[in-house]
């Protein structure tokens, strides 16, 4: 991957509805190479894909919390069985495994603390292997969607 290559990155991450001519532009190449550099680098795998990036509280998600859960190591397949089942909840918004304690992370979205409260109580907290959760409430996102450095 060279400059040109971080350029055409960058802009995608700047706006992803960007048309090839628009993008070849930006990056000053013509559309032809540009084209091929973008098919190349979707083929890699340094563009995973296109999505667009949506208000929670346009659609009624008004509450968000960070969920830090501790599993039970009781079986080897532990890890498995919680990673499936927690890729099942669709109010999971990500889910990152940790170094250290407590083992994972999780970004929850929510209509309200009921919801919340629901949430956690019938399927967070019966997750496989879990022994702990511990949450604490989002006050404000102050960097959401930044794009990756290049």
């Amino acid at each position: 991957m060279d400059a040109l290559d971080r350029k055409i990155l960058t802009e995608l991450q700047l706006d992803g509805r960007l048309t090839i001519t628009e993008l070849a532009a930006r990056v000053q190449l013509s559309v032809s190479p540009c084209h091929r550099r973008l098919r190349d680098l979707e083929r890699e795998g340094a563009i995973r894909g296109y999505q667009a990036v949506i208000d929670p509280a346009a659609v009624g998600l008004n509450f968000e919390a960070l969920v830090f859960v501790t599993l039970r190591w009781e079986a080897p397949d532990t890890v498995a069985a919680f990673e499936s089942a927690v890729a099942d909840i669709p109010h999971v918004l990500q889910a990152q495994r940790l170094f250290g304690e407590p083992d994972y992370l999780l970004r929850v979205a929510a209509a309200d603390l009921v919801a919340f409260q629901q949430l956690y109580d019938q399927q967070l907290a019966r997750l496989p292997g879990v022994q702990r959760l511990t949450s604490t409430l989002v006050m404000k996102n102050v960097i959401d969607t930044r794009p990756l450095p290049a």
